[in-house]
């Protein structure tokens, strides 16, 4: 249970790194966080996540918006999107080419411990 929490928390700190106007993908996240595979799990991380972590900016591999649905109205996050200045395809996905960001995990000064 411990991990899961703290994957949890290392998405969330990641998606709030993700600059206004920029996206990222739930597998980058994943990859950031060492566990490629993870992609899904990252998306039910945000998907119980609060209105603190901006996971309107995170989307699918193709720029698609696959959590839209949890969002209550499903224009809202392309609307918060948008009013961010990202700009989509004749698809309705995010141009991945101007606006992908990709994160880096950041060097935690932490020991872990062994337990």
């Amino acid at each position: 249970m411990r991990r899961k929490k703290d994957f949890f928390q290392k998405v969330y700190e990641i998606t709030k790194r993700i600059p206004r106007g920029k996206v990222t993908t739930y597998g980058n996240i994943a990859e950031a966080c060492g566990i490629r595979s993870a992609a899904r799990t990252v998306g039910w991380a945000l998907n119980g996540c609060g209105a603190d972590v901006p996971a309107h900016r995170v989307v699918n591999r193709f720029g698609a918006l696959t959590g839209k649905i949890h969002f209550g109205d499903p224009n809202l996050m392309e609307e918060l999107l948008r009013s961010e200045g990202v700009t989509f395809d004749e698809k309705g996905c995010v141009r991945l080419d101007k606006h992908l960001w990709k994160p880096k995990m950041r060097k935690t000064s932490r020991k872990r411990r062994s337990y």
